[in-house]
């Protein structure tokens, strides 16, 4: 049985995720069942349902910026993080920094993230957007890999652009990548080793010339 064709669960209820407050067994959803009987609840009091997905390593201020981008185009902002096994398969075994559970965290978190959802390496790239059909489906120019399947793949832009009000394209909201963040932190990390292991070398060639 699919989540379509699954019934709204009875003992959901929407109203801690529209409150403030963390909330956060409320806002966390833990699989695309419950998250179909969720968005069913949000349409249904007339809420305007905006998502987007990503990754979202290294939180930093312009995530957050593109976040409260995102949320202004409705009312309910959710967001589908890549679980730790999909990102290792989109961006390499270094990836991600930040594992899968604090990234979840972090992002129930900030303020104009209402819902959070896990996407698995199992799922396929549209497999969410089928699950919210968004009023408006937010993708950021810099996840190269979907949008560029969105401007080459003619179907799935059609079938995306049929299941969703609106698909609107952001612009990365930091001067700094976090792929850059990443790459600065690792020469940090290599120059400190190397000039501990050069004092090493002297310390050890200093105390065999005392010896």
């Amino acid at each position: 049985m699919s989540w379509r064709e699954k019934p709204a669960h009875a003992e959901i209820t929407v109203q801690p995720i529209v409150q403030n407050g963390t909330n956060f067994n409320d806002r966390y959803v833990r699989d695309f069942d419950t998250l179909a009987a969720v968005v069913k609840k949000l349409k249904a009091q007339g809420l305007r349902i905006v998502l987007t997905q990503g990754v979202f390593d290294l939180i930093h201020e312009g995530h957050a910026k593109y976040l409260e981008f995102a949320k202004s185009y409705g009312d309910v902002l959710i967001v589908g993080v890549d679980s730790d096994e999909l990102t290792r398969l989109r961006k390499g075994n270094g990836r991600p920094i930040v594992p899968q559970q604090e990234r979840i965290h972090m992002l129930v978190h900030l303020r104009h993230v209402d819902v959070v959802v896990v996407r698995e390496a199992k799922h396929d790239i549209g497999d969410l957007i089928r699950v919210v059909e968004p009023d408006v489906l937010v993708i950021s120019s810099g996840t190269k890999d979907f949008t560029k399947d969105m401007a080459t793949n003619k179907k799935m832009r059609h079938e995306y652009e049929e299941i969703c009000g609106e698909i609107v394209t952001l612009e990365p909201q930091a001067t700094t990548s976090t792929s850059a963040r990443i790459r600065d932190l690792t020469i940090e990390g290599a120059e400190k080793l190397a000039g501990e292991i050069n004092q090493l070398t002297r310390d050890f060639i200093n105390k065999i010339r005392s010896s």
